[in-house]
C-alpha cells in the first residue's frame, strides 16, 4: 500500500471499512451482483432481501455500494429514483420499530460495581492476580463508559499516554477520533471525580493493578491472568459487560455497550441536565441522535398504573 492509499484508508473508520467490505461481499458473492452495478440490479437486490433484512441493514448496504462507485469514478446507482422508491416501499410493507439497547439504570450499575469491588478485595487478600485484574478492569470499563457515555469503539481506543489523572478532581483524556468527529480533529474530554461510583478512582486502581504505562487502556486477559499487549476489539465489550454482570450474580444478558450510553443520558435528563449541556458533555452534534438515547420522562406520575402498583 502506497502512502496515498494509506491516508485514504485512514480517512474512513475501521468499523466502517469492515462493514462496507462485508456488504460488498454480500452483494457480489452471496447474491451474485456485478460491480459496477445498475439501478435495476440494486433495486432487485433490495427486493430480494426486504423480508429478511432490517431497513437499517439495507441502507448500510446501499451506502457501501454507493461508496464503491464514487471511489471508482462510476455513477452512483443508489441515487436513482427506482432504488429510492423500492426502499420507501420496503419501509411501508415491512414496518418495524427501531431496535434500541436498554438503558442501564444507575441502581443496577451500583449493584454490579459493589460486587466487583468485593471480588477485587477478596482477590487481593488471596493474592489471586487473574481475578483482581478482571474485577479492576471491568469496574473501570463500566464506570468510564457510563459516566462519559462512551461507545465501545471509543473505549477500545483509549490509550494510557493520552490520559491525565488529577486525584480527587478529574480524569482528562484525548480521543484521536470518533464517530461524531467527522473532521478527524480529535477531542479533549473530562470526567469528574465522584463521591461514589467514581470513574477516576476505578481507572487509577485498574492501571495500578495492571502496571500499564502506555498503550491501550483495556486489554484482553487470558484464563491465567496474562495481560495482552493489544487493545480489546470494540466487539468484545458486549460479552465483557454481560460477563461482569454474570460474575456479580446479576442478569445482564440484554445489555450492550450502548446500554451504558443510554443509561447515562437517561440519568442526566432525570437529574435536570438540559439538552445542550448533555450534548456538549457526551459529544453529540445532532439533537436527533441524542434523543434516540433518552427515555421519555413519566409525565403521568402517580396516575400511572405502574406507579400505583409499586406504592
Amino acid at each position: 500500500m502506497n502512502r496515498v492509499d494509506q491516508y485514504i484508508q485512514a480517512a474512513t473508520r475501521a468499523n466502517t471499512r469492515r462493514s462496507y467490505k462485508a456488504a460488498l461481499e454480500h452483494f457480489e458473492v452471496s447474491w451474485g451482483g456485478l460491480l459496477p452495478a445498475t439501478a435495476e440490479s440494486v433495486a432487485r437486490y433490495l427486493a430480494d432481501h426486504a423480508g429478511s433484512h432490517a431497513v437499517s441493514t439495507l441502507r448500510q448496504r446501499l451506502a457501501a455500494i454507493a461508496q464503491w462507485h464514487i471511489s471508482q469514478g462510476f455513477p452512483d446507482p443508489t441515487k436513482a429514483p427506482m432504488v429510492r422508491q423500492v426502499l420507501r416501499g420496503i419501509r411501508t410493507l415491512h414496518p418495524a420499530p427501531p431496535r434500541q439497547a436498554i438503558p442501564l439504570p444507575l441502581l443496577h450499575l451500583q449493584q454490579v460495581c459493589e460486587r466487583l469491588e468485593v471480588q477485587a478485595q477478596h482477590a487481593r487478600e488471596l493474592q489471586n492476580l487473574p481475578d483482581l485484574l478482571r474485577a479492576r478492569r471491568d469496574l473501570a470499563l463500566l464506570l468510564l463508559g457510563f459516566w462519559k457515555g462512551l461507545r465501545s469503539d471509543e473505549l477500545a481506543r483509549l490509550r494510557v499516554e493520552h490520559i491525565q489523572v488529577e486525584p480527587g478532581a478529574a480524569l482528562t483524556f484525548f480521543l484521536a477520533h470518533s464517530k461524531g468527529d467527522r473532521q478527524a480533529l480529535g477531542q479533549q474530554a473530562r470526567i469528574p471525580a465522584l463521591r461514589t461510583l467514581c470513574p477516576v478512582k476505578a481507572y487509577s486502581a485498574w492501571i495500578e493493578a495492571a502496571g500499564i504505562a502506555h498503550g491501550p487502556v483495556f486489554r484482553r486477559l487470558d484464563r491465567w491472568g496474562n495481560l495482552g499487549e493489544a487493545g480489546l476489539h470494540a466487539s468484545s465489550f458486549i460479552p465483557l459487560i454481560r460477563g461482569a454482570f454474570a460474575r456479580a450474580g446479576l442478569d445482564g444478558d440484554a445489555l450492550t455497550s450502548h446500554s451504558l450510553r443510554r443509561g447515562f443520558a437517561t440519568w442526566a435528563v432525570s437529574n435536570g441536565w438540559d439538552m445542550k449541556s448533555l450534548m456538549n458533555y457526551v459529544g453529540w452534534k445532532d439533537i436527533k441522535s441524542a434523543m434516540r438515547y433518552i427515555d421519555p420522562a413519566d409525565s403521568f406520575g402517580g396516575l400511572a398504573l405502574g406507579h400505583l402498583a409499586q406504592s
